[in-house]
């Protein structure tokens, strides 16, 4: 170790820890070893507000926060996910829990260290080290990803796995999930079953320290608690990871029971017990998507983790149960969190949801409708998205199931269905959300092939030497519908044919096509990742199957 890796002056540190004392005892050590700037926070939000005005190179966290809704696993994960804790930043828990779910959970946020106390300051010292020079050893690939430049990021990390470089678990980690956020599920797939055959995942040996903290433990499982959280460090959502890559490859069942081991090693993993009850409820396995969503619930609702759809989908299957206490509940806490919140047309969709299934499980049939004429009103809304066309698909199919007749049905069916039949994918999707509603299939089916036909149609006059002809029905057709696909079609046409079709008629539906695109398209197709991707993943898989 050159004295310059063993130099912290230059190194900013965050200590997020309840107690006084433990805190300033934390701060102590990080002087000690030379750190330059300690800030101190008491509170998780105190902790993201520091985060979000300057980042900081070393963060500190202790696992409990007494009277706060979250602990420092949550608390991590929380900062993970809203951008304020980068990979470059080096984080270390620290607990006196040694207990197997407490590790399990730990392990999943992609720590740098896990001390277990009391723990010296030699101990803290040699995992700042450590993660240090695992850092160092990934700094071109962090770098690339900082930038954005994925592509090459993803061969970084693909030739820090090949050569089997320092920290190359790290890297294959980071290289999976650039693998998937470049769409190249199979590669995904490949290095981290890779890594699996190297025996280099350490959630097999999970089991061996289950026994820890337990009455009458010894010695042994703790120490293999630590050697474990030594060599786990990096593996964030490592079954989340394989979840992904096999929706990718298409192996949806395996995807699913992937999903379910990992909540049951992390039983208090608030988005991925969200993420299994979307999976569940797209198979039609109400009871365990019902589960795992009321699990969430009860645990996570007021952490911000926790994404208000799983709620939705809860009152949904509540409705199927015949839960009228459950739903009352659901409708109830939604408004509230919406009262809280303020103005957002996506929470105001969400409550009005609610709100019908509520009216018609009440037989309140006039509020029901009313509700669900403001749902349909919203249709065309710029931020009408995937998410709110499913979800309202859902609710017309219970409708249908209740024999509860709605005027144009068939008409409101095929109107969302033309907006967002952008590929097979997304109409599967449509489909399995309407499931035994067999007329509703067939509208969305119909829809689907409407927007091919126009398509194929399109490139027929483009090479019959129409283009401009060809672009007017496609921009005509995607400002009735909205589809993202026509709008996408109508701009290459207009693009690659510009010459062909002359300035004075391209201009005018270049500027009605921006337009539309400025409104629309950022919304139109916009599949939320953590909701939805899993979802059209696994409507992808139905067509292979």
């Amino acid at each position: 170790m050159t004295p310059a890796e063993d130099d912290f002056t230059a190194c900013s540190a965050l200590v997020i820890d309840a107690n006084d004392v433990s805190r300033r005892t934390l701060a102590g050590m990080l002087r000690n070893l030379g750190v330059g700037r300690i800030e101190q926070a008491a509170r998780p939000q105190e902790a993201r507000d520091m985060l979000d005005i300057r980042g900081h190179d070393i963060v500190l966290c202790d696992y409990h926060f007494p009277d706060q809704p979250v602990n420092g696993q949550e608390l991590v994960e929380d900062l993970r996910q809203s951008g304020l804790l980068p990979l470059r930043t080096i984080v270390v828990m620290i607990s006196g829990e040694s207990n197997y779910g407490v590790v399990a959970e730990a392990a999943e946020v992609a720590l740098d260290a896990y001390l277990l106390k009391p723990h010296t300051e030699a101990a803290l010292r040699q995992r700042l080290l450590q993660a240090r020079a695992r850092k160092q050893a990934l700094h071109g690939l962090l770098q690339l990803i900082e930038q954005e430049a994925f592509e090459p990021a993803a061969q970084e990390a693909q030739r820090l796995v090949d050569t089997r470089a320092p920290a190359w678990l790290e890297a294959a980690r980071i290289g999976v999930d650039l693998y998937l956020r470049l769409g190249r599920g199979a590669q995904s797939l490949e290095m981290l079953g890779h890594v699996i055959r190297n025996g280099a995942l350490p959630w097999s040996r999970l089991g061996l320290a289950q026994p820890a903290g337990e009455p009458g433990a010894g010695r042994k499982p703790r120490r293999t608690l630590e050697s474990l959280i030594g060599e786990a460090e990096g593996y964030n959502d490592a079954f989340d990871l394989m979840c992904r890559s096999q929706l990718e490859q298409g192996e949806a069942a395996a995807a699913v029971e992937t999903l379910q081991q990992a909540a049951r090693l992390t039983p208090s993993s608030v988005p991925r017990l969200i993420k299994l009850g979307l999976l569940n409820f797209c198979f039609g396995n109400g009871r365990t998507a019902l589960d795992a969503l009321q699990r969430a619930t009860r645990i996570g609702l007021n952490h911000r983790v926790y994404d208000l759809e799983g709620l939705v989908l809860l009152g949904l299957l509540q409705f199927d149960t015949s839960d009228e206490r459950g739903l009352t509940a659901s409708t109830q806490m939604l408004a509230r969190i919406r009262g809280d919140v303020g103005q957002s047309a996506r929470l105001e969709r969400f409550e009005r949801v609610l709100k019908v299934m509520l009216s018609l499980q009440q037989r309140h049939t006039v509020d029901a409708l009313g509700q669900l004429t403001a749902l349909l009103g919203a249709m065309r809304e710029p931020d009408f998205d995937v998410e709110a066309a499913v979800n309202l698909l859902a609710v017309l199919a219970r409708l249908t199931r209740s024999e509860l007749q709605l005027g144009d049905l068939d008409h409101h069916v095929g109107q969302l269905a033309l907006r967002f039949a952008v590929s097979r994918s997304t109409t599967d999707l449509m489909c399995a959300t309407v499931g035994d509603c067999p007329q509703l299939v067939v509208q969305i089916r119909t829809s689907h092939e409407r927007i091919g036909q126009s398509a194929e149609q399109a490139v027929a006059r483009t090479l019959a030497g129409e283009p401009a002809a060809a672009a007017q029905d496609l921009l005509q057709l995607a400002e009735q519908t909205l589809n993202a696909k026509l709008m996408d079609l109508a701009q290459h046409t207009l693009l690659r044919h510009h010459a062909r079709i002359g300035e004075a008629a391209a201009a005018p539906m270049i500027q009605r096509l921006q337009q539309l695109v400025q409104t629309y398209r950022s919304y139109g197709t916009q599949v939320r990742a953590a909701r939805l991707d899993d979802l059209a993943a696994l409507a992808a898989t139905m067509t292979q199957g």
